[in-house]
């Protein structure tokens, strides 16, 4: 399997595990189940860095229009995807991935050592995206992808007098065009966000 990679900056980030992401179950019968994706497919996961500082990953999956009364069925027969009365079997020639990244404390399970640390431009610089077209257990690498906006906005605290005294936290917020032309919509899209070392500090998949 061969891999792209792509370096997130403090000023540029990288390119990211969910559960049947961002879907709302409609309906529920016996022998059939249905799935809406209005406004695309959302995901979202917790990742943690080698030196304890813990963040989240969310976002989207989305195309103009083409995610618009999209429904899975999942009846006896498998899984359908259907837009009304049509039958949709493959996404879009191009989807836009929009994500935001920010710091967070560390879940209950992981114990944090000291003064907490929060998520800084050098960390995020440091950190590699890899983007992955999953089709039961393969994974191909997603090539030709285009950076659509980046933008980096310090979070305020809630009480502002404050300010001064507490260290400065950010949001990194992107937005990534990827291919999709030919990609059957029973394949999700994989973002795995590495370290330095290659150490897999978050993994996440859009799917529908």
């Amino acid at each position: 399997m061969r891999s792209r990679s792509h370096r997130i900056a403090g000023a540029v980030l990288l390119i990211f595990l969910a559960c049947p992401s961002g879907a709302s179950l409609a309906q529920t019968k016996r022998d059939k189940s249905v799935w809406n994706y209005d406004g695309g497919v959302f995901f979202k996961t917790d990742g943690s860095l080698p030196n304890g500082v813990c963040f989240r990953v969310s976002g989207r999956l989305d195309s103009p229009e083409f995610f618009d009364d999209l429904k899975r069925v999942d009846s006896d027969q498998g899984a359908a995807f259907r837009r009304g009365p049509e039958t949709v079997t493959h996404f879009p020639d191009e989807l836009l991935l929009s994500f935001v990244i920010h710091d967070q404390p560390c879940a209950s399970g992981l114990k944090q050592i000291g003064t907490r640390i929060y998520l800084t431009r050098e960390m995020m610089s440091s950190l590699k995206l890899s983007l992955y077209w999953k089709h039961g257990v393969d994974l191909r690498a997603v090539g030709n992808v285009a950076e659509k906006s980046f933008s980096v906005e310090p979070i305020v605290p809630y009480d502002r007098s404050l300010s001064s005294e507490l260290p400065k936290r950010f949001e990194w917020a992107y937005q990534l065009a990827i291919p999709g032309k030919g990609v059957p919509l029973t394949d999700s899209l994989v973002l795995v966000f590495r370290a330095p070392g290659g150490r897999i500090a978050a993994r996440v998949a859009a799917r529908l």
